[in-house]
């Protein structure tokens, strides 16, 4: 489920900016902009839903995913193929996710 959330908040993060981005830099209407602002909000409230009692960790395993994402979106819409680079930073933050999320902690 924590990693669901992760994929949703981070889909949200990006498409909303995403939205935005397109609005003011490639002078798309205003409605993407108010579309992105929306799916911006909801960005915010997704991962609050996790069951993770302290913020920090959960933003800070979110972010690690949001990397991953991100390197994917580019990728799958903006068609900039990630180099070997963008890969190896990718695993090294999803490595760090799982650090943060499974250690145990009493």
């Amino acid at each position: 489920m924590a990693l669901l959330l992760f994929v949703l908040a981070g889909l949200a993060e990006i498409g909303g900016g995403y939205l935005i981005w397109l609005w003011l830099r490639e002078s798309y209407p205003v409605g993407y902009g108010i579309a992105g602002a929306v799916i911006l909000i909801l960005y915010g409230i997704i991962p609050t839903l996790q069951s993770f009692p302290s913020f920090g960790r959960v933003y800070a395993a979110y972010g690690g995913v949001f990397i991953v994402l991100a390197v994917l979106w580019g990728w799958l819409v903006d068609r900039k193929t990630p180099d070997l680079y963008d890969w190896i930073g990718a695993a090294v933050c999803i490595i760090g996710v799982a650090i943060i999320i499974g250690a145990p902690r009493h």
